[in-house]
């Protein structure tokens, strides 16, 4: 019988595991030793985490993220042709949501190895869960465009796009350009549409909050390097 890729997703941050990830997905990522993930050093700081005798080195780690050549990802997933099954590894949360693993997953499915995902946290799912925004329609947009006047333009355009679809836009940024972002959107947005900004998700310093653009000028967060997702809704 051929093995299997579960998508094991983590902790978005320095959580204790088994605060947010079910019994089932930490007895199943400490049986795998075969994992593809986007940093080898997080991953084996979290196996070693969920299972402190965890066999490190008896395991094998492949790493995919931005900087992967996806033409040398072939043989990946070649164990599982031998019954052996496959871990996949995100840097922080889900794996191939706003993350580079989808292209494992693609290929796994073109081989028709079995892809099974495993309860986990998302941070854009529990942002828009707590956002109080329309969940019914959204969008994730990823990055915006880091010239500024390029931003603006992709601000303005969502925020129409928001208001004629009543369809909730979602962003993420290098958490180091949060506040520039946080300005932008002040600056631009129109004053009564709705913004939510949720930090920290699932951490103890957890912040999520909506406003207005208008009520946010006179309130300034702090989210310089701290993990945070946005997401606005046009009236």
């Amino acid at each position: 019988m051929a093995g299997n890729l579960y998508l094991i997703p983590t902790t978005l941050g320095d959580e204790d595991a088994r605060n947010v990830l079910p019994v089932k997905v930490l007895g199943i990522a400490s049986q795998l030793r075969h994992f593809v993930v986007e940093n080898t050093r997080t991953a084996r700081r979290f196996l070693r985490a969920i299972d402190s005798s965890f066999p490190i080195d008896d395991s094998s780690f492949v790493e995919l993220n931005e900087h992967t050549d996806l033409t040398q990802i072939g043989d990946y997933l070649d164990v599982c042709a031998k019954g052996e099954s496959v871990g996949l590894m995100s840097e922080a949360g889900v794996p191939a949501v706003a993350d580079p693993g989808n292209a494992v997953v693609a290929m796994a499915h073109r081989k028709g190895i079995r892809v099974v995902p495993l309860v986990g946290p998302s941070s854009i799912i529990l942002a828009m869960m707590a956002s109080g925004l329309n969940g019914q329609n959204f969008a994730f947009n990823g990055y915006l465009p880091v010239k500024p006047n390029e931003r603006v333009k992709a601000i303005r355009a969502l925020e129409h796009r928001s208001q004629v679809e009543q369809q909730t836009q979602l962003f993420i940024e290098a958490p180091y350009r949060n506040m520039a972002l946080f300005d932008d959107f002040v600056k631009n947005l129109h004053p009564e549409t709705r913004l939510c900004i949720a930090v920290d998700i699932t951490l103890e310093t957890e912040q999520i909050l909506t406003l207005t653009a208008k009520e946010w000028s006179r309130r300034k967060p702090e989210l310089h390097k701290r993990p945070t997702i946005f997401a606005i809704l046009a009236n």
